[in-house]
């Protein structure tokens, strides 16, 4: 059954953002289903929609987005799309 999750990133504009974080979901074999990203000023802003359906590596994951926030001063979010959805329900 396929998962997804929404994964936030948001910090100073900066070079290689997209290619640390994508490269990331791409060491755990993660598909990104829809991307979206926009520069606000100085900040750099993106949305993702990713494949989730191998859990098992995701405590890992979160280790190495950890690790890309501290190097990178940026801040990253990953919630199931479900979670997502019942947070922003108008």
């Amino acid at each position: 059954m396929q998962k997804r999750a929404v994964v936030t990133v948001v910090g100073k504009d900066q070079v290689g953002i997209i290619a640390r974080v994508t490269g990331v979901l791409a060491n755990y074999n993660m598909n990104i289903h829809d991307i979206s990203q926009t520069i606000l000023q100085d900040y750099f802003t993106m949305m993702m929609i990713v494949d989730i359906s191998d859990q098992g590596r995701l405590e890992e994951l979160l280790e190495e987005f950890e690790r890309v926030e501290k190097e990178m001063s940026l801040s990253i979010s990953i919630q199931l799309e479900d979670v997502f959805k019942a947070m922003h329900r108008i």
